[in-house]
């Protein structure tokens, strides 16, 4: 994976949960930004049965530079749910390098 810049909309960011997502309810990307901020970003399925969820950013969304935290949390029609490992990524400053 090449870099991530600070304001990047054209970007995918996709998590393996690694567990079967057969009839979860929502899956979520939660995050910490370096600032400490805390949020999530509705997530969609990308494969069922591999366990990986993305979501498609937009303008915006990624607004600060430094090191975020993304992790995913879904939510099964039963109401189990199931939190991953952090990964993280550092967004660097447009023109850094």
């Amino acid at each position: 994976m090449g870099r991530i810049f600070k304001g990047q909309s054209a970007l995918r960011i996709t998590l393996k949960t690694f567990i079967d997502l057969e009839g979860i309810e929502k899956a979520v990307i939660k995050y910490r930004k370096p600032n400490k901020t805390e949020g999530e970003f509705s997530a969609a399925v990308g494969d069922m049965e591999m366990g990986t969820i993305f979501h498609e950013c937009i303008e915006g969304e990624i607004d600060v530079s430094g090191w975020w935290a993304f992790w995913a949390f879904v939510t099964f029609a039963d109401g189990r749910t199931a939190a991953g490992e952090a990964a993280k990524v550092f967004i660097w400053k447009e023109g850094k390098g």
